[in-house]
């Protein structure tokens, strides 16, 4: 057995033999990228006590991952195609080893900043390529299965990166949560020569440059204003960042319905399991992950959990996911993908409804059915959603529909986290100065305000003032546990609505199984034939 991957995968006579192999590697490739966003919510609080870090700046060094993040895959996922999938796989990995060790050596918040922008670079090479290389080394028939399995590693990275993080923080500084991707981006690297063979589309013309620059400039600028805006405020910047999307996606969708060869056939978005898919998937995740954003916020700040402590207790979402993989791998070729996506939405919108209950005396129990809910829904909806989405691309363009799908998960939960934690922060300021307004200096009440670690940070002040005391100090910090209570269940209700509506318009778009056969066979609009690969064809 050759010690290198060296046979591309449009030269084999069969299927790929060590194509499970391969997987792995793939997946290990996308649970660091993953990790990269989760981990980093248990390291806020150290990294604000060590930075000195606003509320501003910690949103950017969470977000300076997101934008290129979001902005850059579809491109770079064509380029993928053209080139080299593998290729990119290992350039991506290599870009963000070395953001990782860049954020763990800098000690300034703009470099920590950009050191999460190149990650984001990284992880837009590293995750449309995963899935491209995915289908294209497996068969149709197992290629669900693999789906499977790629789409429960995101759901098991949404709970060990705070695990891992919380593990690293219990003895070593936060830039440790950056430098333990390395060492994992490395074997992932080695693993990609040793067994993911070299893959490419055949036959691809010229990029679509033009295209690839308006999408990113679209995303890019959405994605912006979608952080700057709720968080701080509609002034020029998010104004002119939403004016810039609108205009850049007008121009885009002109763009691509004249060029002969587009970055990506927005006609696609005409037939009902594309855009339905695409649909879901961009909901699922605004309201999980900005679920999971606040819950974990409550977990450490108000029930009082270390970075480890709550990491141990998000494992039980990533079990639920792998629950829900392992059912919806057997009951989506039976009940078909409608059922199944919109099972899972369903159960996810009850898992967020539940934390309207969260009040000031709710425990750890009050957050576990949630999290198994959303875990579970994460298992049963993502994989056919995204098999679906991948299945209406030919084999030219896969890397372009890895970026689509990949889009659409990470503008979702971008956009989530967003919304729902703007108007957390709302809810939570609304009430924090109706309790204590009138109990505090000007100064400290709008440090109390600007977030829940602010105002638990003003009662350790007040404990140690003479003037105030215990007493009140515990008066601020029931204040601040209570108010963030509220926000926690007023935002959940907006989230729930928000996911119950996406849940009947997905219902609405995606065609039942049996149109969706009789659109198969037929190569109607609705659902265009997809060729099933022959014996010998593992390009697929």
């Amino acid at each position: 057995m050759p010690l290198l991957a060296t046979t591309p995968v449009e030269k084999m006579n069969g299927p790929y033999p060590r194509r499970w192999w391969a997987l792995l590697v793939l997946c290990l490739s996308l649970l660091i990228v993953v990790m990269a966003n989760t981990s980093l919510i248990v390291a806020a609080p150290d990294m604000t006590a060590d930075l000195g870090l606003s509320s501003s700046d910690l949103q950017w060094v969470i977000d300076g991952y997101t934008v290129p993040y979001a902005a850059l895959m579809l491109v770079l996922g064509a380029i993928g195609d053209k080139y080299s999938r593998r290729g990119a796989l290992i350039a991506g990995l290599v870009i963000f080893a070395g953001g990782s060790v860049m954020g763990s050596l800098v000690e300034e918040t703009g470099l920590v900043i950009a050191a999460r922008a190149v990650m984001g670079v990284g992880a837009a090479v590293v995750m449309p390529a995963t899935l491209s290389l995915l289908v294209a080394v497996f068969p149709r028939g197992e290629r669900a299965r693999a789906i499977t399995a790629w789409t429960a590693t995101s759901g098991l990275a949404i709970a060990v990166g705070p695990l891992v993080a919380g593990w690293l923080l219990e003895d070593h500084a936060w830039g440790s949560t950056f430098l333990v991707n390395v060492p994992i981006a490395v074997l992932a690297v080695v693993g990609a020569l040793a067994l993911v063979p070299p893959s490419r589309a055949a036959g691809m013309g010229r990029i679509d440059y033009v295209g690839g620059l308006l999408s990113i400039v679209s995303v890019g600028s959405l994605v912006y204003a979608s952080i700057e805006g709720p968080h701080f405020g509609w002034g020029a910047g998010p104004v002119a960042a939403a004016v810039v999307a609108a205009v850049g996606l007008v121009a885009f969708v002109a763009w691509e319905l004249r060029h002969p060869h587009p970055m990506l056939d927005v006609r696609r978005f005409l037939q009902r399991p594309f855009s339905g898919s695409m649909l879901a998937v961009l909901f699922f995740f605004f309201g999980t992950y900005g679920a999971i954003y606040y819950a974990t916020q409550f977990l450490q700040f108000v029930l009082g959990f270390g970075a480890l402590e709550t990491g141990v207790r998000l494992l039980p979402l990533a079990g639920a996911v792998f629950v829900g993989a392992a059912v919806t791998g057997r009951l989506t070729p039976r009940l078909g993908v409608k059922a199944m996506v919109g099972s899972g939405m369903a159960i996810g919108t009850a898992g967020v409804f539940l934390l309207v209950l969260i009040d000031q005396g709710s425990t750890y129990a009050d957050f576990l059915a949630p999290m198994l809910l959303l875990g579970l829904a994460i298992g049963l909806s993502v994989s056919p959603a995204t098999d679906t989405i991948m299945g209406t691309f030919p084999e030219s363009e896969l890397g372009v529909g890895g970026g689509a799908n990949d889009t659409a998960l990470e503008l979702g939960g971008s956009l989530g986290i967003a919304v729902l934690g703007s108007l957390l922060g709302t809810a939570y300021r609304d009430e924090l100065g109706s309790l204590v307004g009138d109990r505090l200096p000007a100064a400290a009440l709008d440090t109390a305000q600007d977030s829940v670690g602010g105002g638990l940070a003003v009662a350790q002040r007040l404990a140690t003032d003479p003037a105030a005391g215990p007493e009140q100090a515990q008066a601020l910090t029931d204040a601040v546990g209570r108010a963030f209570a509220h926000g926690v269940s007023t935002t959940s209700l907006v989230g729930g609505i928000i996911m119950a509506a996406g849940t009947l318009i997905v219902l609405a778009v995606l065609p039942g199984r049996r149109r969706h056969a009789a659109g198969n066979a037929a190569g109607d609009e609705t659902a265009p034939a997809v060729p099933e690969p022959e014996s010998g064809d593992s390009a697929r």
